[in-house]
């Protein structure tokens, strides 16, 4: 059985990524990119599908972790009666390792204690039993094109297809163990000496982390989300995934998995919002630059997610022998939405866009790019689609949808208008005042007094609170207070947790019920401040920061009745979203 969803944390490289539970087992590793085969996989299986321990033989009376500092560093120390020992585990950034590797460093507290590790490899997802070979050092195993190597100060041995060990580890003494990946037909790759690894980690991120112009009541909080921004880009393209990782449940022992390796459009522009107010420049113009080279081509060809590369194909797929997390099957590789029609993004990719003009990082190549997604959305706002939420039932007029059509010509308008862009801006003042009145008109319920999920129902959506924080309407405007209402009345549980929507069949194709979406509760602080409340929303924002992990991490949703986190994990959007309110919160000191 795997551990809870926030017993895990993360380390990574900027290329990919492992999750170390509290135990002191990496679950999940994706060895090679954040979108190949996991090495291991007993986050999705059990620990024959893979995993990596490092622990005491006795049970701990105590386990306690952190990042070091402001770091991708991580300390776990486990307390026995024999004594204390920790854990430590990095991974190298690319600059000092030309192969992905982790570092783990067992290190004496306190006492003689008795220590174990198994090693348990198997690529594609726990398919794959490698060919093991002992070399000077430690160990190699090879599978066709994958290959691993086992650095390691301590004897160890192969016991029923796994490769474990038993020492002592005394007061004072440091253990290294490392393990370096590359492709079979490439020769060993040098490993790094650990304290050097440690040394040079900790210094990267401390270097990086200096640079944040966030210093306010919530600096820890915010700068851990950035941090994990920080590990979720892989930094050869400046692409950021959603999650490291795939399939984890929405729904426990439910079907809501999915694979969220890749790179959402609609992240772009709180993506570069929030990095360009903390002062993260370099990271905001890759990740613009990613978005780019992502997006070109014809504007019917715009997906709402790509590869890590850009890539285009992300073909979904079940794996049946993985019987999921807590039993949430399907296990699922690639995501089908990928070629649906969100016309949100259209607005999405617009707004990055103005984000980065407003901040003077804009590619003035993106204004050609931009022109023609117009010419496609002018003729197809009125479409159908499958929305923000990428249902997987029939095709609605969502109204979140033709809010972000809106956002387009109107951030267009403001490029001619403001910034000396060249544009037929008089048909797009046409088009977005015509926007403006089909969705008052056909989104505003009267029954309940409030904008609805889609045209011809009466069914309310988070998405909507997003209305006023793009500019759609003023915040004081009777019907974003009312939406907020019924927001609040409806979709709000224990004054803290907001859910998407009540889910049904008939809408998104699905079975029932989810976790509450975290992003959305962060979205209501934004409201809340911009309304004035803002003893409400400094005080909502503390309850849900309550709700990080322990070294301050967040997934997807929230389970209230469980105190569980649920769905892919880290979550980008949620970090994203937690930036974003605390920035709302206490604006004037996230400026330079």
């Amino acid at each position: 059985m795997p551990s809870r969803i926030e017993d895990y944390a993360l380390i990574g490289d900027c290329r990919t990524a492992a999750l170390v539970g509290r135990d002191g087992s990496i679950d999940w590793f994706c060895p090679s990119r954040f979108d190949s085969g996991a090495c291991f996989a007993a986050l999705l299986g059990t620990p024959e599908h893979g995993r990596w321990l490092l622990a005491p033989v006795e049970k701990p009376k105590n386990v306690t972790r952190r990042y070091r500092d402001e770091s991708l560093v991580l300390e776990t120390e486990f307390e026995t009666s024999e004594g204390v020992v920790a854990v430590i585990d990095c991974m190298p950034l690319s600059a000092d390792a030309a192969c992905p590797q982790i570092t783990r460093i067992v290190e004496g507290r306190a006492g003689a204690v008795q220590m174990q590790m198994e090693l348990v490899i198997r690529f594609e997802y726990g398919t794959v039993v490698p060919w093991v070979t002992r070399e000077p050092g430690g160990l190699r195993a090879t599978a066709g094109p994958d290959a691993l190597y086992l650095h390691a100060e301590v004897p160890v041995h192969g016991e029923n297809l796994r490769t474990v060990a038993q020492f002592v580890i005394e007061e004072g003494v440091r253990l290294p163990f490392t393990l370096s990946y590359t492709v079979s037909h490439h020769s060993r790759p040098a490993p790094l000496a650990a304290s050097y690894v440690l040394d040079r980690t900790d210094a990267a991120w401390a270097l990086w982390s200096a640079k944040s112009r966030y210093k306010d009541r919530y600096r820890a909080q915010v700068q851990r989300s950035l941090l994990t921004l920080k590990a979720l880009t892989y930094e050869p393209t400046g692409g950021i995934v959603a999650a490291p990782t795939t399939s984890l449940p929405e729904a426990l022992g439910g079907t809501r998995n999915w694979d969220y390796r890749f790179c959402w459009v609609r992240d772009a522009a709180i993506t570069l919002t929030s990095l360009l107010a903390a002062g993260y420049s370099d990271e905001a113009c890759a990740w613009r630059e990613w978005l780019l080279r992502a997006v070109a081509g014809t504007p019917d060809q715009l997906q709402v997610m790509y590869g890590i590369s850009g890539e285009r194909r992300l073909t979904e797929f079940e794996l049946p022998w993985l019987p999921g997390y807590e039993g949430s099957a399907p296990v699922r590789i690639g995501n089908d939405a990928h070629h649906q029609l969100q016309l949100d993004v259209f607005g999405e990719l617009m707004e990055a866009m103005h984000q980065a003009r407003l901040a003077k990082v804009e590619n003035l190549a993106s204004w050609a790019v931009e022109l023609r997604l117009l010419d496609f959305l002018e003729q197809h706002w009125q479409a159908p689609d499958a929305g923000i939420w990428e249902v997987r039932g029939r095709f609605r007029n969502f109204t979140f949808s033709k809010v972000m059509a809106w956002v387009a010509f109107d951030r267009a308008i403001q490029a001619v208008e403001h910034m000396g862009y060249d544009g037929p801006v008089e048909r797009w003042r046409a088009v977005r005042d015509q926007i403006h009145a089909d969705v008052c008109e056909r989104a505003f319920s009267t029954t309940k007094q409030a904008f609805v999920q889609a045209y011809d129902t009466d069914q309310l959506d988070a998405s909507l609170l997003r209305m006023p924080l793009v500019g759609f309407l003023p915040a004081d405007d009777p019907r974003v207070r009312g939406t907020l209402a019924a927001i609040e009345r409806e979709l709000l549980i224990d004054d803290t947790f907001v859910l998407r929507y009540r889910t049904r069949p008939e809408i998104d194709g699905l079975p029932p019920g989810e976790g509450a979406f975290l992003p959305c509760s962060f979205w209501l602080v934004n409201n809340w401040v911009l309304q004035g409340r803002h003893d409400e929303a400094r005080a909502l924002f503390e309850r849900l920061l309550a709700l990080c992990n322990d070294v301050g991490l967040l997934s997807e949703e929230y389970l209230p009745e469980q105190k569980r986190l649920l769905g892919n994990f880290p979550q980008a959007f949620s970090h994203l979203a937690l930036v974003d309110a605390a920035l709302a919160l206490d604006p004037i000191t996230a400026s330079p």
